[in-house]
């Protein structure tokens, strides 16, 4: 969505700064990089490349003196490639920029430690456990000890308690050693991070699909199918559906229910299966049950537009509990778990 100008006033000084430098193009912004520090390059860098489209109106709130010369400006749209160009026709180094733009790519956060808690768990064990048990305590020393304890749980056993032991005997750590651990995640975990985390075109696709209502959905489903049946498969696999909460185990389903709007909840199992109405009955009181199936009944005939914005509300509660940890959705093949 785009920017207005309702939200200048919010915006801090690396997003204006990013904004007139997407604004100023190529030629000026070039001139202005190569003014600044690695630091500040860096910080506008990672604010641009994630901004969007931004309206005309905050380009002229922006950049008062210049209106008259960017008014026919509809939008602007700050991606990773227009970052990367600017910065390529700024003159700097080629390996100056690719180091920015893997940083920028990679996990948020300010300082690696930072940018290390928002990395996967499992990813992060994964490296970690070919590391020494000793830097690998230096790690997780310096991280939130809630992810520590998840990277923990996640390195073989007798891998861990190494880890443990040298935890629990550790002295404070030398500045030159922490850098040197710094570095060398830097270079050997966070580049190959960065250059591997690009998202999925058919997660992105499956999530979008996700959000449309049943009849838009089929539609584009039928049409991809027939130009690529590959991909077509491959979405449809990777979406969460409202059936797909009939796989959720008894006490997953007592959670939903604790959360959800009890109208919206009537109005989506008046258009679901018997499996799905009975999964969600069951798991109430005999009372509450009752009450919810002459809700439904009483309801008379509903529009189907209304019935799935109810499911698609459904939906979006469970992804929520699945992404607090709240519940767990499982692709009801029973050797795996999915996690949105």
């Amino acid at each position: 969505m785009a920017r207005g100008k309702s939200e200048l006033r919010g915006l801090g000084g690396p997003e204006k700064a990013a904004i007139l430098l997407l604004a100023l193009g190529d030629e000026y912004a070039a001139k202005l990089f190569r003014m600044m520090e690695d630091d500040e390059i860096r910080e506008i860098s990672q604010v641009m490349a994630s901004l969007g489209k931004v309206s005309s109106e905050m380009v002229e709130g922006l950049l008062v003196d210049f209106a008259e010369q960017i008014s026919s400006t509809s939008t602007l749209v700050g991606t990773f490639e227009t970052t990367e160009r600017l910065l390529l026709a700024s003159g700097l180094e080629k390996e100056r920029i690719e180091a920015i733009m893997e940083e920028i790519r990679g996990p948020a956060g300010r300082t690696m430690w930072d940018k290390l808690g928002n990395v996967n768990e499992q990813i992060l064990a994964n490296y970690l456990k070919n590391e020494y048990p000793q830097t690998v305590a230096v790690v997780l020393s310096k991280v939130r000890p809630e992810h520590s304890a998840r990277i923990l749980a996640a390195l073989p056993d007798d891998f861990a308690m190494e880890v443990v032991m040298r935890m629990l005997r550790m002295e404070p750590v030398q500045k030159e050693v922490l850098d040197g651990v710094e570095r060398t995640l830097r270079a050997e975990f966070m580049s190959n991070l960065a250059r591997t985390s690009r998202r999925d075109a058919h997660e992105m696709m499956a999530e979008i699909f996700n959000n449309l209502d049943r009849q838009a959905e089929s539609r584009f489903l039928d049409a991809l199918e027939g130009r690529n049946k590959d991909s077509a498969e491959k979405i449809r696999s990777l979406m969460f559906t409202f059936e797909d909460l009939g796989n959720l185990a008894p006490t997953g389903v007592q959670t939903v229910l604790r959360v959800v709007d009890k109208d919206k909840l009537a109005l989506a199992l008046k258009g679901a299966s018997e499996k799905i109405r009975e999964l969600f009955v069951q798991n109430m009181s005999e009372r509450a049950g009752k009450m919810l199936r002459e809700d439904m009944a009483a309801m008379g005939p509903v529009r189907l537009r209304d019935v799935d914005e109810a499911q698609a509300y459904m939906v979006m509660v469970a992804k929520d509990l699945a992404d607090k940890g709240e519940i767990v959705i499982a692709d009801g093949k029973g050797d795996d778990v999915l996690v949105y």
